[in-house]
């Protein structure tokens, strides 16, 4: 079974017209598989307005495909890991083949760190995610983490995490907001740039807001995930 999925979303198909080619791992967020928890920081806003129910994440085939690799993930992490170096390998051949630039998210829909362990084995690949962690996001900030992995703070409904991105912002890290309507030019007199543009979040302008447009479930949100 392969792990990544290539340019089968969207907005990193639009990345193309910057020359790149992602790859991006999909697992089933949050408890939805199971057997774990691969969403430990969620909020239960973020829970309800998950992109997992939005675009082809909200298909039965595809949200059990994901199931099974979050299962394999939990059964066997060693063979899972040799597998994802596998795929990373083939996305960089496809990639030159293609006369393109790989790069790598792999917290599609989850929030593990994966790429800690192996951005470092691919120097030479950009890898970026979205994270709620707080503790990684500030070792991010201090240059603790792998050079090649560019990660942009999550926004969600809670006090502490709300303070955690105003402290991001205020260390010139990007913190990612859903809003419910169009896209402000400034939110908490910090720039907003269109996020939905592509997903090469490692080519944005440092200490600046990453403004989404509400997607699936999250359209209907009440919960403050969603800023009105």
């Amino acid at each position: 079974m392969k792990l990544l999925s290539v340019d089968t979303n969207a907005k990193t198909v639009k990345g193309q017209r910057q020359g790149y080619m992602t790859g991006i791992l999909y697992l089933a967020p949050s408890d939805q598989s199971g057997v774990m928890n691969t969403c430990p920081h969620a909020t239960k806003g973020c829970r309800i307005a998950c992109l997992y129910t939005a675009g082809r994440g909200a298909f039965d085939n595809v949200k059990q495909a994901r199931i099974k690799k979050t299962e394999w993930l939990a059964r066997d992490e060693q063979s899972f890991i040799e597998q994802i170096i596998k795929d990373i390998e083939a996305l960089e051949r496809k990639a030159k083949r293609n006369n393109m630039t790989p790069c790598v998210r792999l917290d599609g829909t989850s929030g593990l760190g994966l790429a800690e362990k192996i951005a470092p084995l691919f120097p030479h690949i950009q890898f970026y995610d979205y994270t709620k962690n707080p503790h990684t996001i500030m070792r991010y900030l201090a240059r603790e983490l792998p050079k090649n992995w560019s990660l942009t703070f999550s926004r969600a409904e809670t006090k502490a995490n709300q303070r955690q991105a105003q402290t991001v912002l205020d260390n010139g890290g990007n913190v990612a907001a859903v809003f419910a309507k169009d896209l402000p030019e400034t939110h908490s007199n910090k720039r907003v740039i269109n996020g939905d543009e592509s997903d090469l979040r490692f080519t944005d302008p440092q200490g600046v807001i990453v403004g989404l447009k509400a997607k699936g479930k999250a359209k209907k949100d009440t919960s403050g995930f969603v800023i009105a």
